[in-house]
């Protein structure tokens, strides 16, 4: 079956193309992220996606540079915090939990809808201090569920452009105020990629659209009085993925990253408390 066989409805059917660009980075002679998983998982849900036209193309590789970002940042903040409680918010089919193989010390707790969860038990293995939650983000009782008075890691890769304004400002806000201190990372679009997802190609597709957009997403630190913004790391023009993605892929980003709009039409930012 592909993503479209799989029951799961509007943006969850977005976990399809990211997780194939994964698996399909695994394939490459110096992966960027190198998710074995990604490749095994992909390969169960779709025995025969990399077979159809554009099937082995690697021009997703930008999502793959993203999570790359997400992973460096994540294992930095582990090593400091071995001891923290992870909150990967609208997970998909992302084996991250695998990737890092954070300690026994850390409690990882993976979030996405119901129908998404159910897919990650039937495809990804059990593992211990991991729990998997089924249930929509923007419902914050799913928070009672999670230990406080520790350090936490928020992760939400590919999930806030689908929130709206409002909604981001009530995750936010709810996690620094249950936790001591953390580290809070995710990815924004521009107000421009915001207003014209509309006519994305993908996500009229899938019948869904973006919700919010932040040219300077760094302002969002004012929504706490606790939060400071910290960094940004680069996506788009990620030289990672320039150096490493086949030569058309490269040349495509390179020429797209000449217009300033496109370079920073999503940004991967981190914030703290």
């Amino acid at each position: 079956m592909d993503v479209d066989d799989t029951g799961l409805v509007g943006v969850q059917k977005t976990l399809g193309p990211v997780l194939r660009a994964k698996a399909l980075d695994n394939r490459l002679p110096e992966p960027i992220l190198g998710d074995r998983h990604a490749e095994r998982v992909m390969s169960g849900l779709d025995p025969d996606y990399d077979k159809r036209r554009f099937g082995t193309s690697q021009m997703g590789l930008v999502a793959v540079a993203r999570a790359k970002a997400h992973d460096d940042w994540a294992r930095e903040f582990l090593a400091v915090h071995p001891d923290a409680v992870v909150l990967h918010l609208g997970c998909g089919l992302d084996a991250r939990v695998y990737r890092l193989d954070p300690p026994a010390t850390v409690d990882w707790f993976d979030l996405d809808y119901p129908a998404v969860v159910e897919l990650r038990e039937r495809f990804l293995p059990p593992r211990e201090h991991h729990t998997q939650i089924g249930a929509a983000v923007t419902d914050l009782a799913w928070l009672d569920r999670v230990p406080k008075g520790r350090p936490v890691l928020m992760i939400a890769e590919g999930l806030v452009p689908y929130l709206t304004e409002a909604d981001l400002r009530r995750l936010l806000t709810a996690v620094v105020d249950a936790f001591p201190t953390g580290q809070l990372q995710f990815d924004t679009v521009s107000v421009r990629a915001w207003r014209t997802s509309k006519w994305d190609p993908t996500l009229r597709r899938y019948g869904t659209g973006f919700h919010c957009g932040f040219d300077d997403p760094a302002a969002l630190a004012k929504w706490h009085p606790r939060l400071e913004y910290v960094d940004e790391a680069p996506m788009n023009d990620s030289p990672e993925m320039l150096a490493k993605a086949p030569a058309n892929v490269r040349r495509l980003y390179r020429l797209l990253n000449l217009v300033p709009a496109l370079r920073r039409s999503t940004r991967i930012v981190r914030f703290r408390f």
